[in-house]
Parts: structure tokens; sequence; C-alpha cells
């Protein structure tokens, strides 16, 4: 069963010597406007950390998706396929929560298909808890349990819980450049 809060640990060194910065919970953040649907950001690093200032994450960030050699953390809970089917379901109310909740990521998600979504990171995405079904183009579905682990190369996608249970995975995103990003250097 996944925790409504998790717990957050952050160390640092203090003159050579490792010590903990904060201990903290850190709450599931619940959508209003999607029931059962929670995300919870762990950390983010916008860019690459420079590990000889002190790191924190004291506010929420422009972006949750982390541009070059940046990394950002994330507990993210599916509800069912079913609530998006409901008819009360107002998916206009949804976008606009997940673009203020989600900024950075919620603009990538494709107005044909919100769901589907690419974004310049390299994840490794991990079933925590429950079973999910990830999308790729060309309708590939790919069946995914607990324990398993996707690594999504700035690929196109869509996770879709079609059980009747919440799945919880964790995401890590690593900010990678584009082709035309490389081109410029």
């Amino acid at each position: 069963m996944k925790p409504s809060t998790y717990r957050r640990v952050v160390t640092m060194n203090v003159n050579g010597k490792s010590v903990v910065q904060s201990d903290e919970p850190l709450p599931a953040y619940e959508f209003k406007t999607v029931p059962g649907y929670e995300h919870t950001l762990l950390w983010v690093n916008a860019a690459t950390p420079d590990l000889t200032k002190e790191q924190r994450f004291d506010s929420y960030p422009d972006s949750v998706v982390p541009g070059p050699g940046g990394t950002s953390l994330h507990f993210v809970t599916f509800p069912p396929g079913s609530v998006f089917a409901d008819p009360s379901f107002d998916g206009e109310a949804a976008r606009n929560e997940a673009l203020v909740r989600l900024k950075g990521l919620a603009d990538h998600f494709e107005k044909e298909d919100p769901a589907m979504h690419k974004t310049n990171t390299v994840d490794y995405a991990v079933v925590y808890e429950g079973e999910i079904w990830l999308e790729l183009d060309d309708g590939e579905i790919l069946h995914l349990k607990r324990g398993n682990v996707v690594v999504q190369n700035g690929t196109r996608h869509a996770w879709r819980n079609k059980g009747t249970k919440p799945v919880t995975m964790l995401f890590f995103l690593n900010g990678a450049m584009q082709t035309e990003q490389i081109r410029e250097l």
C-alpha cells in the first residue's frame, strides 16, 4: 500500500562531514479535478548541480521537467482509467490544474490524447505498486507490473491504468539535449 505522505531526507557536507540537512514529510498532492490522481515532487535540480554549494528545494519550480544535466524525482499515483470515462469528468478543468501543478510537463500533453506526451529527458520509470500499460507510437502497448522498469529515451508515450486499482510509480527524469541543442555546441 502506498503512503499518503513520503519522507524526504536530504544530506549535505559540513566541514568535510556528512550531516542531515533536512528530514521532513512530503504529503502527496491530490488533484481536485481527477479523483485518485496524486503527484509528489520529491526533488528537482533544474540543471547540473554544483556540489560546492548547498542544494536546496524550497519552492515549487518553474518546471518539473529538468533542463540538460538536471534531474527530478516524482512519485505519481494514477487512478483507474474509468475515472476519465466517468460522465462527470471535466477534462478542461483537469488540464488547467495540471498546467499549474505540473509546470513544464503538462504543456507537453497532446490535445487530441492528453495522456500522450514527450519530453527532452531520459526517464527511469519504476512500477512501485500495481499494474500499468505503457502505450507507444503505432498503438504498441506493454503491460507492466510491480518492479518493472522502463527507460524512456525522449520518446512519445502514455501511461494507461486499465485496471481497477490505483498504480503508483516512481519517476526519475534526467534532462537531455535535443539534436538542435547539440549542434549549437
